[in-house]
């Protein structure tokens, strides 16, 4: 593909080099407060030292970079806004969705290494945990110790986990666990998965169950075209003997996991705007590099509506997602609030991704650019905490009354 660059400036050139700079266009960083200014910073300055360099190779290779599972712990990634008495930041809910913002900006993946620690493992043990669970687990995923995944959607049980056939069968003082998850984050190198399962009266539990329990495999997900840089896998389990103090005592139904996936879906509705503000980022630097026809491919009008539109949208989805933050700080998020926000915020950076790569014309498809990588990574995002479409009937049922899952 010749992309005429014999004679134009090639801003590729230095394009492996983090130039990244914040993008604030209605001045939202006067509404956070040091704590969250200084999280900012520290995560950023991390993500371009220790992801950027290396991010665009481990995801060629379709390798998980997993030395940086101690990184995020020692920058507060695992669990921010969990109590500091089980070794967690304390800090309060913006704090941890701008750390996910942070992370997505380097990588998709990344931040889902972060997430699905905090939100889907830590958080459940500690709102439904014994106390001893709590001191047991929760330090040590705090500091990167133990490696956590969360076990929900089955092969045939997505978008509808209440049908899942995982089961737990009563043997006096502990569960025999049958069955399996699909599309786990984190499973082929996890220490413990929180695993959900129905009893016998078809009551949905959940269970901490450890590597190395006898009849508990992990096997690993090859060849997906999207987020590349992150390991995922299956949770297999063939007559596991779960003892009953690794039961969560304080929860019982659907209601469990749900909450579980609602504070992670409040960190991905905030760990959207990195990957669109990356790509921003990115194609506003290359359209004032990038010469043609005599000058910046950003003094001409088309590519000026894509920018300008690219800064709307993202100035709309940090207003979202500060407004949700504040709702969260004072426990008033609603789940479907939330809903709301994941799927505006995905679905924003997914189109400033496409038209990010547009841009950059042919140098948008390279891996010199963040561009591609964001986009495939987004197409899963999309996906996974709930699809695109069934936060839309989330929201439908939220407004109406009305029900259309049943």
């Amino acid at each position: 593909m010749s992309q005429g660059n014999g004679s134009t400036t090639h801003a590729g050139a230095s394009a492996r080099e983090d130039r990244f700079q914040g993008h604030d266009y209605y001045n939202i960083d006067e509404l956070l407060n040091d704590d969250h200014l200084l999280a900012r910073d520290a995560v950023r300055d991390w993500v371009k030292q220790e992801v950027s360099p290396i991010i665009e190779d481990y995801a060629n290779r379709a390798e998980c970079p997993t030395h940086l599972f101690k990184g995020l712990a020692d920058i507060g990634a695992f669990g921010p806004s969990l109590p500091a008495k089980y070794g967690c930041g304390g800090m309060d809910e913006i704090a941890y969705g701008i750390i996910m913002q942070e992370l997505e900006r380097g990588d998709s993946g990344i931040r889902s290494m972060a997430s699905v620690q905090g939100s889907l493992v830590m958080y459940p043990i500690y709102r439904f945990g014994s106390e001893e669970q709590k001191m047991k687990y929760l330090p040590k995923l705090a500091s990167g110790e133990l490696i956590g995944c969360f076990g929900l959607t089955e092969p045939d049980h997505g978008s509808n986990p209440s049908g899942m056939i995982t089961n737990i069968k009563d043997d006096g003082d502990a569960y025999i666990l049958n069955g399996a998850k699909m599309w786990i984050t984190n499973s082929p190198v996890a220490d413990i998965a929180v695993v959900w399962a129905k009893n016998e009266e078809g009551r949905i539990k959940g269970l901490i169950v450890e590597k190395g329990m006898k009849g508990f495999s992990t096997p690993e997900i090859h060849g997906k075209w999207s987020l590349r840089a992150s390991i995922t896998g299956e949770l297999v389990f063939e007559d596991v003997r779960v003892p009953k103090s690794n039961v969560l005592p304080e929860v019982e139904g659907l209601k469990g996991p749900l909450s579980c996936l609602s504070k992670a879906r409040y960190g991905i509705a905030w760990g959207a705007i990195g990957a669109g503000m990356d790509c921003y980022d990115s194609a506003l630097r290359y359209s004032q590099e990038r010469i043609q026809f005599g000058k910046p491919i950003g003094q001409f009008q088309l590519t000026q509506k894509k920018l300008a539109e690219m800064i709307t949208e993202l100035t709309k989805a940090q207003l979202l997602a500060w407004r949700l933050g504040t709702l969260a700080n004072v426990g008033k998020a609603t789940p479907a609030q939330i809903s709301m926000a994941k799927r505006n915020n995905v679905h924003m950076a997914l189109e400033i991704a496409r038209e990010a790569r547009q841009i950059h014309g042919g140098m948008g498809i390279t891996n010199e650019y963040p561009i591609m990588r964001h986009m495939m990574n987004l197409e899963t995002v999309l996906t996974y905490e709930g699809t695109h479409d069934i936060h839309l009937l989330i929201t439908g049922m939220d407004v109406t009354g009305l029900n259309a899952f049943k």
